[in-house]
């Protein structure tokens, strides 16, 4: 199958999420649903640090994930059978992709701060709506991306943890995969079902990997709780969102709007973790926001035919 692009037709079943009903979700549309779960993302991200003394970065991303799992098994009862071999392996891919992005990435926010670790993640969907986008204006925006990235690392992020850079880096990449298989997984399950199922498959690849790290800190009261809470901000909220609205909207543009996060990264940053920036860092992050404005506008400009409304 080939990377969605903004010819991909758009899907005329009313999807339905975990603990909401498709129509209140579905009045939010598609753009409404991607920059929910962008606050939520990051909010939930700037709480996974404050737990991270606790358990570790690859501890919190266990807790996250498991408790992310339970829930969407729990409220979504997904159908083990009647899938092919192409759509389980479709979920597999998609779990992989998702605990590499949170694996990769949280170990980035604990070398370097929030806002930059996403600002340097965010490469990784622009690349992505360069190569799904047919518009070569979307290469303008993505250099101009590029440029803010650039001049948030000073030329060459002498600054900033290498490691961390690293890191970030690399979770960007995942998070392209992520883009690619959540709108695939969307297409293929009913409702969340597929969601569900990822979530559960990369849970127990991830869980080895956090008891090493962890061992028996997982199992502390408060570490669950509020692990139990970066889950829900992070995985089941957002995650269901961004799955609807790829049903709606091309990949490219999708990825155009992650470009939004290094903002409400800061944001989050700076109200729960006293992150400040630097008028330079600022600067750059504002050079992300107007490459995003600016493709958002040119997909907006296409004048594509309006997107079927949902059957009831």
């Amino acid at each position: 199958m080939s990377t969605p692009s903004a010819t991909a037709p758009a899907t005329q079943h009313a999807p339905a999420a975990p603990g909401g009903s498709p129509r209140r979700l579905g009045s939010l549309g598609p753009l409404g649903m991607v920059l929910t779960g962008c606050v939520s993302v990051q909010f939930g991200g700037a709480l996974a640090v404050t737990l991270m003394p606790r358990a570790g970065a690859l501890g919190v991303v266990t807790l996250r994930l498991l408790a992310a799992a339970v829930v969407l098994l729990v409220v979504c009862r997904p159908r083990l059978r009647g899938h092919s071999r192409t759509d389980w392996g479709t979920v597999i891919v998609f779990a992989i992709a998702m605990g590499g992005m949170n694996g990769l990435f949280y170990e980035a926010v604990a070398r370097i701060p929030l806002g930059p670790a996403v600002t340097l993640e965010v490469l990784g969907p622009l690349t992505l709506s360069v190569l799904a986008s047919r518009r070569a204006i979307n290469a303008l925006w993505a250099g101009l991306a590029l440029a803010g990235v650039f001049l948030l690392g000073g030329g060459g992020f002498s600054d900033l943890d290498p490691t961390g850079v690293a890191f970030a880096l690399g979770a960007g990449a995942m998070w392209a995969a992520y883009i690619v298989f959540s709108a695939r997984t969307g297409r293929r399950f009913p409702q969340a079902d597929g969601l569900a199922l990822a979530m559960a498959v990369a849970a127990l690849l991830f869980l080895p990997i956090g008891v090493v790290s962890a061992g028996s800190r997982l199992l502390d009261p408060t570490t669950l709780a509020l692990g139990s809470s970066v889950a829900l901000l992070s995985s089941v909220l957002p995650y269901t969102l961004e799955l609807l609205a790829l049903r709606r909207l091309p990949a490219s543009t999708f990825a155009i709007l992650m470009s939004l996060e290094p903002a409400i990264a800061a944001t989050a940053g700076f109200l729960i973790l006293g992150q400040a920036l630097s008028a330079t860092e600022a600067a750059a992050i504002a050079l992300v926001i107007a490459a995003s404005i600016g493709a958002v506008r040119t997909q907006v400009g296409r004048g594509k035919a309006p997107v079927p409304a949902p059957e009831a």
